[in-house]
């Protein structure tokens, strides 16, 4: 059993307060997780009141430092910081935790409680965003310090456990951010030992002081979590710590200071019961039959550290205010780039396409779009996962970003989908950039965990996916992207656009760019297409709309054929076969079912009326979920096995995407076979 402390003193009281209010919090809630709060509980208080520069007068103020709790069930413990340092939550939202509209969810979510800055809880989340908060900081410092004026200067911290520090997605940024240099980047470890099965030693023995060291990380041990002084030292060793990210490692207690818990599983994920919280609380030397308690001059003592980040914003602001004087320019660039804005002209510097100059891969159709509009965007920054090439996502007029030229947009990843994804998020929620990142379709399975995050998080991430079907052709079915597609579309508030061609390329992106509170999927093809001649047919524009007529017959059409991406040119000639045919065939061109589904009734009744039931979608996918699209009585050419080895035109060919093949399927649905 541990002793009780003697003569509480504030700065004991004030850490024992963060442990009596998660432990009173998740036991009301009957569900949460008490351990690493109470472990990390002084940690998190020294960090806060001696180090962190935060204002909670004005949580976004752009050169705060930011704050990610990675291990987002510990999330009493940031709640419990929110609350006694003055952002707004009150001791009601404590009592409130994981209810029903509470400001206290189970897991922090971005948006939702002022101060969380980014939404944690799938481990190795919020270690990933930290690192592309720490990108975002070093690129903006790059773009706009200038002698005397540092406008952006401030640190990344992010507290994480060991369950954070086992998935793959963190050793994949701890090693980017390691080789970056990413010096204004410091995790707080909290080595307790312990996860949700017992001991961390039945599978993580490793050596993580060295695997750090082998990503070229500072590494600092604390022995005692619980001694203020070696975690202030510590911390303040890392912030002067200039070349490399920093890894704290605390020893710490899951559960400090229960008697029968602490350092067991048992206190990992459910509430320590009232018998235990009780013991605990005279154990810690505070009032055991009180609940929710915040002794006098805690909260005093809390706010009262929160206003040298007052200060500091003041300072900012005078900076900032010469700042204009003397670089008007680039305080006008900062101030827009913050804001989110554009310059007027930059719709109109995105490039127009002509069937004259023959077919284009939407991809190569993107690239050149891509840099059209990010020499009019200074904020558009990101980059591939090793296939810029092929991804054609490298930006000509911009340099690449190293630890030795971090102004620059091109971002190189590594082999590391599964970590761009979550440092996208980064970048974006740190405000000021417009983050993109490519890779192959086939691969944006690595990265769904991150994606699904940014859709939840409305962020406007934008996700830039070649190769987008069996016509990738030889490399076979490992390549080749065949329920990518329908997976993508099942995710809530992900905008998903397959463009039929070059012109509808430029749209998407236009689409994306102003898009500002959804990330967008686009999905690029490998193989050229012809670029529809918009002369005779809708404007490219029409893409916004989600869905819009293409080719249409003259009167009421016999069949209407849906199509995306790069299907839709061969259903126009399939459409053009079928009149010769004496078959009035309409041609619908669906790149995004998102934004079709947006349209009011009215519109879609016009683009897919309800008297017409013979339908053919035809798409190069899983026929899955178009259905709804083409009814009962239609048909849908799709794939539903994986595809094979071959030139990317046979495999086409052998799987039914031909225009003889979609004339004889709508023959069939009218009843002309």
């Amino acid at each position: 059993m541990n002793e009780c402390p003697a003569g509480l003193e504030i700065n004991t009281q004030c850490v024992n307060t963060i442990r009596t209010l998660a432990m009173d919090a998740i036991q009301k809630a009957n569900s949460g997780h008490p351990g690493a709060p109470m472990g990390l509980a002084a940690a998190a208080y020294v960090l806060w009141t001696r180090f962190l520069k935060h204002n909670p007068q004005n949580p976004d103020w752009y050169d705060r430092d930011r704050f990610i709790l990675s291990g987002g069930h510990a999330s009493m413990l940031l709640y419990s910081l929110l609350y006694l340092t003055g952002y707004g939550l009150t001791l009601d939202d404590i009592k409130n935790f994981r209810q029903w509209g509470s400001k206290t969810p189970g897991h922090p979510e971005f948006g939702h409680t002022i101060g969380v800055e980014t939404t944690t809880g799938p481990l190795g989340q919020g270690v990933t965003n930290a690192v592309g908060m720490a990108m975002a900081e070093r690129h903006l410092a790059g773009l706009f310090n200038q002698p005397g004026h540092d406008i952006v200067n401030h640190n990344t911290f992010v507290m994480c456990g060991d369950g954070d520090l086992m998935e793959g997605i963190t050793s994949e940024a701890a090693s980017l951010a390691g080789h970056l240099g990413l010096s204004k980047l410091i995790c707080l470890y909290d080595d307790n030992q312990i996860s949700i099965e017992g001991s961390t030693d039945i599978t993580f023995t490793e050596d993580v002081s060295l695997r750090f060291q082998a990503y070229n990380w500072k590494v600092i041990t604390v022995e005692d979590g619980n001694n203020l002084d070696e975690v202030s030292n510590a911390i303040e060793a890392a912030i002067n710590e200039t070349e490399k990210p920093s890894l704290i490692r605390l020893r710490t207690h899951i559960a400090f200071g229960s008697p029968n818990k602490q350092d067991t599983a048992d206190a990992h994920g459910a509430p320590l019961g009232e018998e235990e919280i009780k013991l605990t609380k005279e154990c810690l030397g505070c009032m055991p039959d009180e609940q929710f308690c915040v002794p006098d001059g805690v909260l005093e003592h809390y706010r009262d550290s929160t206003r040298k980040g007052a200060e500091s914003e003041e300072q900012w602001n005078a900076l900032f205010d010469e700042y204009k004087k003397q670089f008007p320019k680039r305080a006008e660039q900062w101030t827009a780039m913050m804001n989110g804005s554009y310059e007027e002209q930059w719709e109109a510097a995105l490039p127009d396409f002509s069937d004259s100059e023959g077919p284009i891969a939407t991809r190569s159709a993107s690239g050149t779009v891509l840099n059209a509009a990010a020499a009019k965007i200074p904020s558009l920054i990101g980059g591939s996962a090793d296939l810029a090439p092929s991804n054609k996502t490298f930006l000509n007029g911009s340099s690449v970003y190293q630890k030795d030229s971090y102004s620059g947009r091109n971002i190189r990843f590594g082999v590391r989908e599964h970590a761009m994804g979550g440092i996208l998020n980064g970048m974006c929620l740190h405000k000021g950039l417009r983050p993109f990142g490519g890779t192959f379709l086939v691969f944006a399975d690595y990265m769904r965990p991150s994606i699904r995050l940014a859709a939840l998080m409305s962020q406007p991430v934008i996700y830039v996916f070649t190769h987008d079907s069996v016509a990738v052709g030889e490399d076979g079915p490992t390549h080749q992207p065949v329920e990518h597609l329908t997976s993508l579309r099942m995710i809530p508030d992900l905008t998903v656009i397959r463009p039929a061609d070059a012109t509808e390329t430029a749209a998407a992106w236009r689409h994306a760019i102003k898009s500002i509170d959804t990330p967008t999927a686009l999905i690029l093809s490998r193989q050229k297409l012809p670029v529809i001649n918009r002369s005779a047919y809708p404007s490219a524009d029409m893409l916004e709309n989600g869905a819009y007529v293409l080719n249409d017959s003259e009167g009421t059409p016999d069949v209407i054929l849906i199509a995306s991406g790069s299907e839709v040119s061969i259903s126009m000639e399939a459409a053009k076969i079928l009149g010769e045919k004496g078959v009035a065939a309409r041609v619908v061109s669906m790149p995004s079912w998102e934004l079709f589904d947006k349209m009011p009734q009215d519109y879609k009744d016009s683009v897919l009326p309800p008297t017409v039931k013979a339908r053919v979608a035809v798409e190069a996918g899983l026929p899955l979920g178009w259905e709804k699209y083409t009814g009962n009585d239609g048909k849908i050419i799709g794939i539903s096995t994986f595809g094979a080895s071959a030139p990317g035109a046979t495999v086409l060919k052998n799987f039914g995407f031909t225009a003889d093949n979609i004339v004889e399927t709508a023959l069939k649905v009218i009843g002309k076979r």
